[in-house]
């Protein structure tokens, strides 16, 4: 193992005991918060967020909209970091100026903000993917990308039992279903919704808008981001193909 990997080793380390951690009581009251200020937003605005997240999940399950990468091979896992940690930054500065024009044109724009937000966040995750030498045409690697979604933007409970599933990806995929349609969507909307809410209705919030836009989508993603990079660096330093040398 080279020096790096010892370091990557190292960060994995810290990363997975955070993804085990059980709910805080900060954790259960932030949860209790967000569900108070949820019955608070309107129907309408939910509703949206909600078919929102129910195309996109279907997007990148049935369509090949996102399909446009062969994956990288031949890679050192520090080339596929490098790699990914500009993507990322990329997708930081472009999802940060979304959310300040966004921001700055008050409700109808801020609503408008969230498929553009979604959309940026997925296009990152297909090109993680990627450039880490996966191959998003296989179904089930479109399921792990929901499931490193989910990884980032759920309650610590629901966390735990996703991290279970990337963990054990080798297993877990032999016993995904061959119809795609039994994806349990409806539980990733709904994590996916009552997280980001509480970020993100400040947006509507005229005269902040645009502030909180560009804060909140720059760090969102950055958040998204580094939980991809360290379940796919999990995946490939776990791997028999890492440990030949071979990617």
């Amino acid at each position: 193992m080279t020096p790096y990997e010892q370091a990557v080793e190292t960060e994995l380390i810290r990363w997975q005991q955070a993804m085990q951690k059980p709910p805080t009581a900060f954790g259960r009251l932030s949860t209790s918060i967000q569900r108070r200020i949820n019955r608070i937003i309107p129907d309408r605005i939910h509703a949206i967020v909600t078919a929102t997240i129910k195309q996109m999940t279907r997007a990148v399950l049935f369509g090949a909209e996102f399909l446009n990468r062969a994956p990288v091979q031949g890679q050192t896992l520090t080339q596929r970091d490098a790699a990914v940690a500009r993507r990322i930054e990329f997708y930081k500065k472009t999802s940060a100026a979304e959310g300040g024009v966004t921001g700055a044109g008050g409700i109808l724009l801020g609503l408008a903000d969230f498929p553009l937000l979604l959309s940026l966040k997925m296009k990152m995750l297909f090109e993680i993917a990627s450039l880490y030498g996966y191959s998003v045409s296989d179904y089930r690697e479109r399921v792990f990308i929901l499931y490193v979604f989910q990884l980032a933007f759920s309650s610590q409970e629901r966390r735990q039992q996703v991290y279970q599933h990337i963990a054990n990806w080798t297993e877990h995929s032999r016993e995904l279903p061959e119809d795609i349609n039994q994806f349990d969507w409806l539980t990733f909307q709904q994590e996916y919704r009552d997280y980001i809410d509480l970020a993100k209705m400040a947006q509507l919030i005229p005269g902040i808008g645009a502030a909180v836009g560009i804060v909140v989508n720059y760090r969102l993603v950055n958040q998204l981001g580094q939980t991809a990079m360290n379940a796919y660096r999990m995946r490939l330093m776990s791997s028999a193909e890492h440990r030949l040398g071979t990617t």
